[in-house]
């Protein structure tokens, strides 16, 4: 019984450990599409500020790939969506030191302006 709980586990950690290029490819999207959608994916998020690092576009490949481009487009436009809602419904995340100064002096004032005199 425990091999059962082991092999499943094992199984529920690889399925999560795998990148979205080859979730699309197992979902039997095309390779060029998949790859596109993965660099797009992360250029999107890189858009909407979550400073991730992952800018990247194959530019030679998404001119003469229809597929890769297309896949790119798409990847780009999800996940900056996603990374854009993300940011709407938590208004008090914290980018850097500023905002969290910021915030803090936030909190500070208006604590001192509805306390009792």
């Amino acid at each position: 019984m425990n091999l059962r709980w082991a092999l499943l586990w094992l199984a529920i950690v690889l399925t999560g450990c795998q990148s979205p290029q080859n979730r699309l490819v197992a979902e039997g999207y095309p390779p060029a599409f998949a790859a596109g959608f993965q660099d797009g994916c992360g250029s999107g998020k890189e858009a909407a500020g979550a400073f991730t690092g992952q800018f990247q576009k194959d530019v030679p490949r998404y001119l003469k790939d229809k597929l890769y481009a297309e896949g790119w487009n798409d990847g780009f436009r999800q996940c900056q969506a996603m990374a854009d809602r993300r940011d709407r419904l938590d208004p008090g995340q914290v980018w850097n030191d500023r905002d969290r100064d910021w915030e803090r002096e936030k909190t500070r004032s208006a604590a001192k302006a509805y306390r009792p005199d």
